[in-house]
């Protein structure tokens, strides 16, 4: 579908139904997170974006304790990410390095909707779209169509009988296609605990952790909040090696925001301030208080510079 066609039915279906808000349409983003977070499922995704695509293996394990996710890139620079409700660890062998992370707000395929799905109705037009067959699941299409320019529609495609998503497709305001994430084969079912366990024994590898830890970072808010958007963290970290910088996670539910405050003394490059882009996510850089601060989000590039020039410092008292 060209993305002309595609924003005439994004359109009518948001606009055309008197029931956008209907308990059909919520009680299918309800059996939509539902599923991603209870299933245990294994399957290989496809994303893409500006013409590029990569392709990636997952394998997902429940079980009483809680729930792991294996994430293995196929392409270009092999990379093995591995995620824990607290955690993220990301392992590289062609440096021989593993990355450790705090997992926070950020949301990813195919687990992109939030516990509260109700409260999507805010900001965002649900409704019902069409039927079709992906992967070898019959899937029935949620449409989620904003109320305003500051953040991205939705379109996306849950199995009929089991809830599980299998694509998901981020629109612009002219209904063209900024990303797009979809399985081409899936399998629902019980995955072992074994299948989760990193490839890499890593063994004396380079270990870089962020040290990323909750903190009140005094002094730093912004002037006037994103409609919708609202502060979910904060929180310090490394950058690289050592140098320590802070993070305000901002959300509404769907979309998240970070913004990153990073002190310019002893700071050896330049700053490039603007904006930049890649996919559905855009960054805007610019000085504050003797600061570099980066915001950086899957967000319209109005709603992530709003939140860059409204990013201040007041002296605490």
């Amino acid at each position: 579908m060209t993305g002309g066609r595609a924003f005439g039915v994004f359109i009518a279906l948001a606009s055309g139904l008197a029931q956008a808000q209907s308990p059909e349409a919520l009680g299918w983003l309800r059996k939509i997170q539902d599923a991603t977070q209870k299933l245990s499922y294994r399957g290989t995704f496809v994303y893409q974006h500006g013409g590029r695509s990569e392709t990636s293996r997952i394998t997902r394990y429940i079980d009483a304790g809680g729930d792991i996710d294996k994430l293995e890139v196929l392409d270009g620079v092999p990379r093995e990410i591995v995620r824990t409700r607290d955690s993220i660890r990301c392992y590289l062998p062609e440096s021989r390095v593993v990355k450790v992370d705090r997992r926070t707000a950020e949301r990813d395929f195919p687990a992109l909707l939030p516990e509260r799905v109700s409260a999507l109705a805010r900001h965002y037009d649900i409704s019902l779209g069409e039927n079709h067959r992906i992967a070898g699941f019959d899937c029935q299409a949620v449409m989620l169509a904003p109320k305003d320019n500051l953040r991205y529609g939705y379109k996306l495609y849950a199995d009929v009988h089991s809830g599980m998503l299998l694509k998901a497709v981020t629109l612009d305001s002219s209904g063209d296609t900024v990303e797009q994430f979809m399985f081409t084969q899936l399998a629902i079912g019980p995955v072992s605990r074994d299948m989760v366990k990193p490839r890499q024994a890593a063994r004396g590898w380079r270990i870089e952790d962020s040290a990323a830890a909750p903190a009140r970072l005094a002094g730093w808010e912004l002037s006037s909040e994103l409609p919708g958007f609202h502060k979910v963290t904060e929180l310090k970290r490394l950058l690289g090696e050592s140098r320590p910088v802070g993070q305000l996670v901002y959300s509404d539910g769907l979309a998240a925001v970070s913004v990153f405050i990073e002190p310019l003394e002893g700071r050896r490059d330049p700053v490039r301030t603007g904006l930049s882009s890649m996919g559905a996510i855009h960054i805007y850089t610019r000085e504050v208080a003797n600061h570099m601060v980066t915001v950086v989000g899957e967000a319209p590039a109005v709603s992530v510079q709003r939140i860059a020039d409204s990013v201040e410092f007041r002296r605490p008292h």
